[in-house]
């Protein structure tokens, strides 16, 4: 957990207590809806309405990710980017969209077992391999 962005030694130890076994969750999505990550729906009159994120799920989780937001985002060029582009409709929005895609990687990192590595990072040296072959 710890090789993810933004999270430390307190924060990895906060998430694995509160996700407990990641095999309750059937995808990332389930997750997100666990930790109250994702947006109240209204729907009326054949018209779908998003609004603010829910306020069920676990206070706890949902906390240890939005405040890993900003060491995530100083540490990781992807994450960056991605806050950079939403933060034009609110820095509110894009630090839980940022918060959304680090439980994401949680999910992923907890489910396959292995260590976080950065896209551009595995890319680059993919590159970079195959260039002096």
């Amino acid at each position: 957990m710890k090789t993810i962005p933004g999270i430390g030694e307190f924060f990895a130890w906060l998430i694995d207590a509160e996700i407990d076994d990641i095999g309750r969750f059937r995808s990332a999505k389930k997750l997100a809806a666990y930790a109250g990550i994702v947006p109240s729906t209204y729907a009326s009159g054949g018209k779908t309405y998003h609004g603010r994120i829910i306020k069920q799920g676990n206070k706890w989780l949902r906390w240890a990710f939005i405040e890993a937001v900003t060491p995530a985002v100083a540490s990781d060029p992807e994450l960056k980017e991605l806050y950079q582009r939403l933060s034009a409709k609110g820095s509110n929005r894009a630090k839980v969209a940022v918060a959304r895609r680090l439980l994401t990687i949680a999910f992923q990192v907890l489910r396959e077992r292995r260590s976080y590595e950065c896209r551009r990072a595995h890319e680059e040296r993919t590159s970079t391999s195959s260039r002096l072959s």
